[in-house]
């Protein structure tokens, strides 16, 4: 059976305490090593001091031992003798305590022969024989400190090969477990993003519009599954919404045109004075009624245009000639550019290109028709196409009045104007523009005002170039 994590408080608890189990283990592991280190070295330094305490009573034992058998040699009392004696069996005791901890049995071996010989040899009368025998006995008993010496070194030695063993197991423990503890996290981390990523998902599928968006999950945290059914909800709020602004821009530019053409018309036939003759002040009121009818019939076709332009999901690549796209452009244009007496310069240096030729058409015709409203009439507009890198690149510039750096952002912006008057004298609708930066932008490309040192005003298209499966 499936866990289910009921919330995302939980499972980011659940994920942090799986993610402390090596560390609780490392922890664990060293508090134990510390311990069984503090014991090993409390034990040394107990054996240590106690050698040590033992190998210096047994010195002073000797220095007492050997001076009461030099008395007892001059003074021949029986006290001396029974005194000895005593001395000796407390060096008998601490012998055998010091030989049974030193691997070696020979020093001991020799200074207990020195021993039994005094113990034998109570009567002494040869000054030299005691002084010699007393001279081995203090050689042996220096032996034995010094293997005491040695046998405490050694055990220093190996307590140290102990300490640096675990110091390198401990290490090797560490980064093991402290790695295995960042897969852990790494593994949870995913966990608890693998659903974040999903919401993501659904969000950039909302945002491009997809047809279908992905199932809403039947496990994970109930918070998380609860965003996606309120997103999934806002799809279908959103694409219900849609359809209602494409109805209504395409009902309402529908409706418009029919009562508009017959305005058009009733104009046309006062103009020309059918129904009869009209005054000056007649002949003016005529003249703003048609103005004003050809200025709502750009608007319309400008909000046809754009509804058109939002209702198609996503380009369509193919290889177009550049050629022809400038010069349908300057055809559809060229009564404007007659009006206005403007010289179009076209530098066009890509033939072929890979784009949406109906895009592309749009960036073209919107950035000619702003050209030529905007900028002074009878001076050159410069349009130019060319490669810089990997991008297409399309300036169209015209002379005029430069656009200060704080609109220009703006300017690209639905229903935003710019300032100064057109050349037609006609008050835009401020999508032309508009249509430019969204045509772009489903091309994966960019817009923007540039500066220029042969023209005021200079706007640049910026596309990435896409190669065509043959």
């Amino acid at each position: 059976m499936k866990m289910q994590i009921g919330s995302l408080r939980q499972l980011t608890l659940i994920s942090f305490l799986i993610a402390l189990i090596p560390l609780a283990v490392l922890l664990w592991h060293s508090q134990s090593t510390l311990t069984k280190m503090a014991q090993i070295a409390a034990s040394e330094a107990q054996f240590s001091v106690t050698m040590a305490r033992q190998i210096g009573d047994m010195e002073n034992i000797a220095i007492d031992v050997e001076r009461l058998i030099r008395q007892y040699h001059v003074l021949k009392k029986p006290e001396l003798k029974q005194l000895t004696d005593n001395y000796i069996d407390r060096l008998e005791e601490k012998l055998v305590n010091v030989c049974a901890e030193l691997p070696s049995e020979y020093v001991c071996s020799t200074l207990q022969k020195r021993i039994a010989w005094f113990e034998n040899n109570g009567q002494i009368e040869d000054k030299l024989l005691l002084d010699a025998q007393l001279a081995e006995f203090r050689r042996s008993i220096e032996d034995l400190q010094k293997q005491v010496d040695s046998l405490l070194d050694e055990r220093i030695k190996q307590q140290q090969d102990y300490v640096n063993s675990v110091q390198q197991t401990q290490a090797w423990s560490t980064a093991l477990l402290v790695t295995f503890s960042l897969l852990l996290i790494i593994f949870a981390s995913q966990i608890i993003l693998s659903p974040v990523s999903k919401i993501e998902r659904i969000i950039s599928d909302i945002a491009k519009q997809s047809e279908s968006l992905p199932k809403i999950s039947t496990s994970g945290p109930k918070e998380l599954i609860e965003v996606e059914h309120k997103l999934h909800w806002l799809a279908e709020r959103l694409n219900q919404l849609e359809h209602l602004r494409h109805a209504l821009l395409r009902h309402a530019s529908h409706e418009l045109k029919t009562p508009l053409a017959s305005i058009k018309e009733g104009c046309s036939l006062l103009s020309e004075q059918v129904v009869g003759a009209l005054n000056e002040q007649q002949k003016e009121v005529i003249s703003l009624l048609t103005s004003s009818t050809e200025r709502l019939n750009l608007l319309i076709e400008q909000l046809l245009d754009y509804n058109l332009l939002l209702q198609q999901a996503k380009p369509v690549y193919e290889k177009t000639d550049t050629s022809s796209l400038l010069k349908a452009a300057l055809i559809d244009n060229a009564l404007a550019i007659q009006q206005n007496k403007n010289e179009v310069n076209v530098d066009n240096q890509v033939i072929n290109i890979t784009v949406d030729p109906n895009l592309y058409r749009r960036i073209i015709d919107n950035l000619l028709s702003n050209a030529l409203a905007h900028g002074t009439m009878g001076r050159p507009i410069d349009i130019k196409l060319y490669k810089q890198r990997d991008m297409l690149i399309l300036d169209v510039a015209n002379r005029g009045r430069k656009i200060p750096a704080e609109i220009r952002k703006s300017l690209f912006e639905p229903f935003k104007r710019g300032e100064h008057r057109r050349n037609d004298r006609v008050i835009g609708s401020g999508l032309g523009l508009s249509i430019v930066a969204d045509c772009a932008r489903m091309m994966h490309g960019t817009v923007e005002i540039v500066d220029v040192d042969y023209a005021d005003v200079c706007m640049r298209v910026s596309l990435p170039q896409t190669e065509v499966a043959a």
